[in-house]
């Protein structure tokens, strides 16, 4: 019995606790009515949600009517929302079906959190894992994308995951149980539809057995990617702005390539980028950058760096001594004093002493520019910066972060947490001092 099946594969995946509280996705159609329906006979307290995109124009008012009256005929609380989808989808340049899937599971999650559930139960079953499976193969993918979709990701629960869509429409048609069907889903439109529709059933002609066979094979894939991973090497929080990955541990795993394709997915980056990568990871090509579209990947050295995109900072102007914002975490002191016979010349690199009679107002704090040139303090020749601070092994990630402070003239005074300027540095003759400290 179908039910007993699903009771099962909760089991076997602990994807449910008895006690505990979820949300099922309700969106009218035959899979979630089944799943709402079936976690409340097998004793799980429920909510629903459903969504109304405002896709399919009365359409999607006769889904959301459908689940109102559903709920208010098993008495089980129902929250609702309406997106505007295709306002949605063209401010963030993505396809209707992403900016659908992205709106509904941000609000899921934030939904969740408030009424302090412990899952979000969605309606997949074995026929959409076929379809997955096939899916990322037309894409291309690895090993992670051929094992489907698993029964919990996060907070994201797959309960019918066992069961077949013809399983869930006859046991809802046993119970003279109605349902709406999405026209949208009866046309090949989109890729997912055209599998179902049509690439599907061609491979039924071949083997009727075909979607049963996926699924085993996607199952027994997934076994295997956990020996593969249990095999990985493991990253390092490279300070807060992302990890490092030694080249030398990827080079000696049983396979470079599956070690960076499992690291790498997850920031976005495509197979063959990794392929790129991996190419040039035995060449000694340093600093090389290579691009996703939310992160960066540097070969520098002996590493591999991935940090996040970020907006460009600004330059922040400073008129006068007194502490200033540069961020939502920084801020920027300046003080100044008169030299007094007691002075004590602080040498930590986080905090800067100047002779105050050198260094002209207004101040800038800015990154790096081209052609930068200071003379660190104790030489007597300038430096291009970017050749001092390789000289002190910072990445190119590093360099682009780092900060520096001009004065009105324009000469650098100081390379932040790093060296002053040799020009202006406190000698027997200083009277004035200026105090510079990132916060």
């Amino acid at each position: 019995m179908i039910k007993h099946r699903i009771a099962d594969f909760i089991a076997k995946n602990n994807l449910l606790k008895p006690e505990g509280k979820y949300l099922v996705a309700l969106s009218g159609g035959a899979d979630s009515v089944a799943l709402l329906l079936l976690l409340g006979e097998l004793g799980y307290q429920t909510e629903a949600v459903h969504c109304n995109f405002n896709l399919r124009g009365s359409e999607s008012d006769r889904d959301e009517a459908f689940c109102v009256l559903l709920c208010e005929q098993n008495n089980i609380p129902l929250h609702r929302i309406h997106f505007d989808t295709k306002t949605y989808a063209e401010l963030h340049k993505v396809s209707i079906e992403m900016a659908a899937r992205d709106l509904r599971y941000r609000y899921f999650e934030q939904l969740r959190q408030d009424i302090g559930a412990d899952g979000i139960c969605v309606a997949h079953h074995s026929d959409d894992q076929v379809e997955t499976v096939l899916l990322n193969l037309i894409r291309g993918t690895g090993i992670h994308g051929l094992t489907g979709m698993a029964p919990q990701n996060g907070y994201v629960l797959r309960p019918l995951l066992c069961v077949r869509r013809s399983e869930i429409e006859s046991w809802l048609h046993k119970r003279h149980q109605s349902f709406v069907t999405d026209s949208s889903n009866l046309t090949d439109d989109v890729l997912r539809n055209k599998i179902r529709l049509n690439v599907v059933p061609l491979l039924k002609e071949i083997n009727p057995s075909v979607s049963d066979n996926i699924c085993k094979t996607a199952h027994l894939l997934h076994e295997a990617e956990k020996m593969a991973d249990s095999a990985l090497i493991s990253v390092e929080q490279n300070g807060d702005m992302g990890i490092k990955i030694p080249i030398s541990q990827v080079l000696k795993s049983a396979s470079p390539l599956y070690t960076l394709h499992s690291l790498l997915k997850e920031y976005g980056f495509m197979s063959a980028q990794i392929g790129q990568v991996v190419d040039k990871l035995g060449v000694a090509e340093s600093g090389r950058v290579f691009n996703s579209a939310t992160h960066h990947l540097l070969i520098d050295r002996e590493c591999i760096f991935i940090e996040p995109k970020q907006e460009q900072k600004r330059a922040v102007r400073i008129p006068e001594p007194g502490t200033y914002v540069l961020d939502d975490n920084r801020r920027f002191r300046v003080e100044k004093f008169d030299k007094s016979d007691d002075f004590f010349l602080d040498k930590r690199a986080d905090v800067c002493f100047l002779d105050a009679s050198k260094v002209r107002f207004p101040l800038t704090v800015r990154t790096l520019e081209p052609g930068d040139r200071f003379v660190p303090l104790g030489m007597h020749g300038s430096k291009l910066l970017s050749d001092f601070l390789t000289d002190r092994k910072l990445t190119l990630f590093e360099k682009q972060r780092q900060l520096v402070v001009a004065d009105a003239s324009g000469e650098i005074v100081w390379v932040v947490n790093q060296r002053p300027n040799e020009g202006q540095k406190i000698t027997d003759d200083t009277q004035g001092i200026i105090r510079m400290e990132l916060v």
